[in-house]
């Protein structure tokens, strides 16, 4: 990866740079209407007579993007263009990371957009398959560019009229697929998944316990805290977060399959009891990360109902699933949740990041969170406060995620999103076949997978006659993570990998991508075969 070749590959433009000498940027258009090498960001608006300039730059960055959108959709096209952490600290000429002290020129602002989109990883790819969110939707990313032209903040219905109601419209939308009746329901839009889980303790806790909000912890008892032992880190970290501690969240085994096992769970609650714990909380997941199991959700419910405990359910990666009529049986039981997780920006294909906390009790988020502050809260606005929802939040500053999921519920409607969902779904189910009838490859779970997920082991030429046993289980753990690494240098694809339990190193496949085809899953395999054929 040091050769000299690719030292020039990674440097691209000289240094010297002269006014003849086109842009990277403004090559791919091939000719330039403006010459940006002597032009500053101090000629752009809001600079007296800027309009012009202004929009030739943004015309020029569009065309980067345009190129960019474009060439991330072909097949012919790398997944990435990788390179190790030191080449890209210390082999880009033209694209360094050190902040100068004298402004630059636009022509190389442009040239640092296109090599940085360049030098990551296309993430709409068809087959970029290494993620839970992947894809690109053009409607995503045009309300996202209009979210960021806007510039503004959802604390209050002062500085985001629009955007806080478009939240409640939606928030209400999305309560009411659940399941929840109108009288009942909050949320809030949240930076990714964990943060909506941490949510969910935090209110379970206060909800129980309100006057930890005032006093601390030390007025509490010790609390317990239950999950699958295949659900989300993100459970473990909210308790160590808020000072309940990671040892006190009971890890509950699970089948073969990755569900949650009920019995385990009531075996874990009468455990918690017996040190003297209290458990109050109980998270089941609607979709784990690897498996893309579905927790029981009407039996861990009427376990929360007898014992008084708050459900919470993570749908972050399955709740798209909804939105399908052929899949939504698969979250039965989930309106008996007191909260939900749902990130959009995962099955749905939203730009990153896009995910909601759901609350079924109405008015405890602001009360766990309000504290008022006067200089953004006052009461004695001209118009009705209840719309400042700054205050149902921890944070204070909060970006604007709501307008590119309106904007695309717009544009495809529930119906666009469910066909979106059973596209994916389709997609893994025509994995889960092909693994079947070609040799040389394993499925981790013999079962049809329930959502996109589909996991599985390549057995390479010099594995295929040694007897299952601990040394085949070494030898083979080594074999997804030097497929993968191939896969990065080549750049033809990617995909997940991991060990789990006693399992080791296998692929995990998921499909989020509407762009991805059936073509792609056949040259994933074909790949994968190429790649290890002198494993």
């Amino acid at each position: 990866m040091d050769s000299p070749q690719q030292s020039d590959r990674l440097i691209g433009v000289t240094a010297g740079r002269d006014k003849e000498q086109h842009s990277a940027a403004v090559e791919d258009k091939g000719q330039t209407s403006a010459d940006f090498s002597r032009i500053y960001s101090t000629d752009l608006l809001p600079a007296p007579g800027g309009e012009e300039m202004t929009g030739e730059f943004l015309k020029e960055l569009v065309n980067i993007l345009l190129a960019y959108i474009s060439k991330s959709s072909q097949r012919s096209s790398k997944v990435l263009d990788f390179h190790h952490p030191h080449q890209l600290k210390e082999g880009l000429e033209c694209f360094t990371l050190d902040l100068p002290e004298k402004p630059e020129p636009l022509e190389q602002l442009l040239v640092d957009c296109r090599d940085t989109l360049k030098y990551g990883v296309c993430t709409g790819h068809p087959r970029f398959l290494n993620q839970l969110s992947s894809g690109l939707d053009v409607v995503g990313l045009a309300g996202e560019w209009l979210t960021s032209a806007a510039n503004t903040n959802m604390f209050t219905y002062e500085v985001s009229p629009v955007f806080v109601l478009m939240e409640e419209f939606l928030l209400r939308k999305m309560q009411s697929i659940v399941g929840w009746s109108d009288d009942v329901g909050d949320g809030i839009f949240c930076p990714g998944g964990t943060i909506s889980n941490l949510y969910s303790v935090l209110l379970a806790r206060y909800h129980f316990y309100p006057e930890v909000k005032t006093m601390g912890m030390g007025v509490l008892p010790q609390l317990a805290l239950f999950t699958s032992e295949q659900s989300h880190y993100s459970v473990k970290k909210s308790a160590a977060v808020l000072g309940m501690g990671s040892k006190n969240v009971f890890m509950v085994k699970c089948d073969d399959s990755g569900k949650m096992i009920p019995s385990e769970l009531e075996s874990c609650i009468v455990a918690a009891d017996k040190k003297g714990l209290v458990p109050f909380y109980v998270n089941a997941t609607a979709g784990t990360t690897v498996y893309g199991a579905f927790d029981p959700l009407d039996a861990i419910a009427d376990i929360c109902q007898r014992h008084n405990l708050w459900m919470h359910v993570d749908a972050a990666w399955g709740g798209g699933l909804l939105m399908s009529d052929r899949h939504k049986m698969k979250l039965r039981g989930i309106e008996r949740a007191w909260s939900v997780t749902w990130n959009p920006h995962k099955m749905m294909g939203v730009p990153l990041q896009c995910s909601v906390i759901l609350v079924k009790k109405r008015g405890l988020l602001q009360e766990c969170n309000d504290f008022g502050a006067e200089y953004l809260f006052q009461t004695d606005k001209i118009y009705d406060v209840s719309y400042d929802t700054g205050d149902k939040s921890f944070q204070c500053g909060r970006h604007v995620d709501v307008f590119k999921l309106w904007l695309m519920w717009k544009a495809k409607g529930s119906e666009g999103f469910g066909a979106q969902v059973n596209k994916c779904l389709e997609n893994a189910e025509y994995l889960y076949d092909q693994l079947q009838r070609r040799t040389h490859f394993e499925l981790v779970l013999k079962n049809k997978p329930e959502h996109s997920n589909v996991c599985f082991w390549y057995i390479p030429p010099s594995l295929r006659s040694l007897p299952p046993g601990p040394d085949r289980d070494a030898r083979l753990h080594q074999v997804a993570p030097r497929i993968k690494g191939r896969m990065m240098e080549k750049g033809s694809v990617m995909i997940g990998y991991q060990p789990l339990g006693d399992k080791v190193n296998f692929f995990r496949c998921v499909f989020s991508n509407p762009a991805t085809q059936q073509e792609d899953v056949d040259f994933l395999l074909e790949e994968i075969a190429r790649l290890a054929d002198d494993l």
